[in-house]
């Protein structure tokens, strides 16, 4: 069992990182650090992005994708970001999803402006009243001649505000239990206008995060993807890379917050000596490299578990879970390393702790992620089946 990347691994962790400092950290500096960053400057970020092939990650490279691993797009994440992270993984998750339900028409008329990023792309999943339960959207797409006439709303969409398409989950009717029929319908903004007004949040902040109104917004049939009924198992589908990457934002996250507190503990005098030599300051320094460490590790297992082909349910959920609340609490300790200056906005680890919590949340909540790991543990689904 291998527990050390090789040398291309490396290299393409390098490059990433190389590339956040030379071409996003300077963009992110230049804005306002709590407001969401204009378009233009997420423009830029996306052609970055896609230069690199992020933009196009789980798309095969035969479909012009870059074809990356599930581990590999998991090494690169790693070094973005979390906020343009989650900006770009959900662009290229859309990309994924249309590759994974389109016919061949679909696919050249909406996949290049993908990959180039010269659109940006988000999915409109989670409405104000569902959000770990698609089945039951709300949000219908009315059959009217050749189009689907699409009202209803989505909440805590990433992108949305910005985007130029948006791949949208709809109901077309309910199944013999009362359940929606889901259909996959692509509303691209020029010809479809919908509303999309910021969230105001607690972390995250030059990030996107919209709620999306469609008001008898008209879209031709020939946007929509797939067949009725299957859309949540391509959302599955994205959703068991996207969870261990997610974790990996926290470790993200985290290892900054190590950084600061090992710097920190060496250079701080009190008693006439560093804080690194007391005892209890040691152990806040091996609790976090422990969360760190261990959170790493198991977010690169679920993305191999994937890589080679494995049910990676109960993984996926366990790696998210764990790497998220344990590099939170990491977070929180190196910020009692730093003493009154951590709850300072000037060392910046409130933010990384305010960013650490934003995580919990998206493509399952905690609860929601015990559940998932318990019905592969023991068979037995403590929801809907």
């Amino acid at each position: 069992m291998e527990f050390e990347l090789d040398s291309e691994q490396r290299m393409i962790q390098e490059s990433t990182r190389r590339m956040v400092e030379r071409d996003i950290e300077p963009l992110l500096v230049a804005h306002d650090r709590d407001t969401p960053l204009p378009k233009e400057a997420m423009q830029k970020i996306f052609a970055v992005c896609a230069a690199q092939g992020l933009t196009c990650a789980r798309i095969p490279e035969e479909a012009g994708g870059a074809g990356l691993s599930a581990l590999t797009l998991g090494l690169m994440h790693e070094q973005l970001p979390p906020a343009i992270a989650l900006a770009v993984i959900a662009h290229e998750g859309t990309g994924a999803r249309i590759f994974l339900s389109s016919n061949q028409e679909q696919r050249a008329r909406f996949l290049p402006d993908i990959i180039s990023a010269k659109r940006i792309a988000c999915t409109g999943n989670t409405e104000p009243d569902v959000g770990s339960d698609p089945r039951s959207v709300k949000t219908r797409a009315a059959e009217e001649g050749d189009v689907y006439v699409v009202n209803g709303r989505k909440m805590w969409i990433t992108n949305a505000s910005i985007c130029d398409m948006i791949n949208v989950t709809c109901s077309v009717g309910k199944d013999d239990r009362g359940l929606s029929n889901l259909v996959r319908v692509i509303i691209e903004r020029d010809h479809s206008p919908f509303t999309a007004l910021e969230i105001g949040m607690l972390g995250l902040k030059q990030g996107h995060l919209s709620e999306v109104l469609f008001e008898n917004c008209r879209v031709p049939k020939a946007n929509a993807l797939g067949e009725p009924g299957d859309a949540a198992r391509i959302l599955t589908l994205t959703w068991l890379a996207n969870r261990p990457i997610f974790g990996l934002f926290a470790v993200h996250l985290a290892q900054k917050a190590l950084d600061a507190a090992m710097t920190y503990a060496r250079d701080r005098v009190q008693f006439g000596k560093s804080i690194a030599s007391f005892q209890l300051v040691q152990e806040l320094l091996a609790d976090i490299t422990a969360a760190v460490t261990s959170s790493r590790l198991m977010c690169y297992y679920a993305l191999s578990c994937i890589d080679k082909g494995e049910r990676a349910n109960q993984v996926s959920a366990m790696a998210k879970r764990f790497a998220v609340n344990s590099c939170q609490r990491a977070i929180s300790l190196a910020m009692e390393v730093h003493g009154a200056m951590g709850l300072s906005r000037e060392m910046g680890l409130e933010q990384l702790y305010r960013d650490a919590r934003m995580l919990t949340v998206p493509d399952g909540t905690n609860q929601i992620l015990t559940l998932i790991e318990g019905r592969e543990l023991t068979g037995v689904a403590a929801y809907r089946s």
